[in-house]
C-alpha cells in the first residue's frame, strides 16, 4: 500500500532548519545516536507510544512484519536516539538511491525525535540522498524546513535524483 498525496511534503537534507535551542541540545551531548541498532524497538515504539493528536495507530502487525522484513533485506532503516543507555526517541523508513521515505517517529524524551531527524539529514547528505519524503504536511516538519511539492515534481525527483 502506498499513499500518493497531492501535494507531497518533503524535506531536503541540505535545507534543514535547526533551531538555536535544538542546536544547544545537540551540542550538550546528552544524546547518543545510532543507526539500525534497534530497528524493531523503534518500530514498536512508533506503534505503541501514545500521541495526543491520534487515537490508535496505523502501524498494524502486518505492516510491522513487512517493515522488519524490509529491514532484514537492507531497505528499511532506523535512527535511534539514546539517553543514558535507554532508547529515548527515533524514526524509521525506507531508503532508496534518491530518497528516504520516513514512515514514523517517536519521542519519549523531549527533543529526542528532533535529534534523530537532524542526524538523519546529516547522514543523508553524506550518502548523497537528496530528499526525505515526509508524506503529510505537519507544523512540526514545516519548522524543520519541509515544503510541499506537487506529485509530478515528487515523482520526477524520485526518478532523477534532482534536488
Amino acid at each position: 500500500m502506498w499513499w500518493s498525496t497531492e501535494p507531497r511534503m518533503v524535506l531536503f537534507p541540505d535545507e534543514v532548519k535547526v533551531s538555536k535551542s535544538l542546536q544547544r541540545t545537540i551540542l550538550k551531548g546528552m544524546f547518543t545516536v545510532s543507526r539500525n541498532r534497534a530497528f524493531e524497538a523503534v518500530i514498536d515504539a512508533c506503534r505503541l507510544v501514545p500521541r495526543s493528536y491520534e487515537a490508535g495507530t496505523w502501524i498494524t502487525q502486518e505492516m510491522r512484519d513487512a517493515y522488519c522484513e524490509l529491514h532484514r533485506a537492507g531497505h528499511a532503516h532506523s535512527v535511534e536516539v539514546w539517553k543514558d543507555g535507554t532508547l529515548a526517541g527515533g524514526l524509521y523508513g525506507v531508503q532508496t538511491e534518491y530518497c528516504f521515505s520516513g514512515e514514523s517517529m517517536f519521542t519519549l524524551v523531549s527533543d529526542a525525535s528532533k535529534v534523530a531527524l537532524v542526524w538523519l539529514c546529516d547522514y543523508l547528505l553524506h550518502e548523497g540522498v537528496p530528499m526525505i519524503d515526509c508524506q503529510m504536511t505537519t507544523p512540526h516538519l514545516v519548522r524543520f524546513g519541509a515544503v510541499e511539492i506537487s506529485r509530478d515534481e515528487y515523482l520526477w525527483r524520485l526518478q532523477t535524483g534532482e534536488a
